[in-house]
């Protein structure tokens, strides 16, 4: 968990390859953020009712990532949707013909607040799991634990 002091601004999984960049003070543990970031992950791993999420602040995200990360967090628990399918939805609302599902990935692989933000919920147009800055493991992990 990576925090401002007010706002969760990151939540990575250890394999993450860019935790090591993350400035973490392990000394403030006790910050109020970080009880209610741990109380959500554990009604999450519980499956009961998670309820708002912490108050979140993604820094220096562009303008469509930030599009990105909105329909993320609109992802139904339990649910999934394609690269391609977000693709389409921004490009409608663009007014566009068509929108990269690469750019797509590229913002989504950019998430820096895992599982409350549900990048994992991404899957390939094939149906198929592709990237996940926390590993394919957790990412099946995850889905199989939203489905159980």
């Amino acid at each position: 968990m990576v925090s401002d002091g007010v706002f969760l601004t990151g939540l990575y999984f250890t394999c993450d390859p860019h935790l090591d960049k993350q400035a973490i003070t392990l000394s403030k543990r006790d910050l109020e953020i970080f009880k209610m970031t741990r109380a959500w992950l554990d009604a999450y791993f519980l499956h009961h009712e998670c309820g708002q999420c912490p108050p979140i602040k993604i820094e220096h995200a562009t303008a469509f990532q930030q599009e990105v990360y909105e329909i993320l967090k609109a992802i139904p628990y339990g649910e999934t949707v394609t690269y391609k399918d977000i693709a389409k939805r921004i490009a409608i609302k663009r007014g566009m013909t068509s929108m990269s599902a690469q750019a797509v990935g590229q913002a989504v692989g950019s998430n820096p607040i895992a599982i409350m933000i549900g990048c994992h919920r991404v899957i390939g147009s094939n149906g198929k799991l592709t990237g996940y800055r926390g590993g394919l493991k957790n990412k099946k992990a995850l889905l199989n634990h939203e489905k159980s």
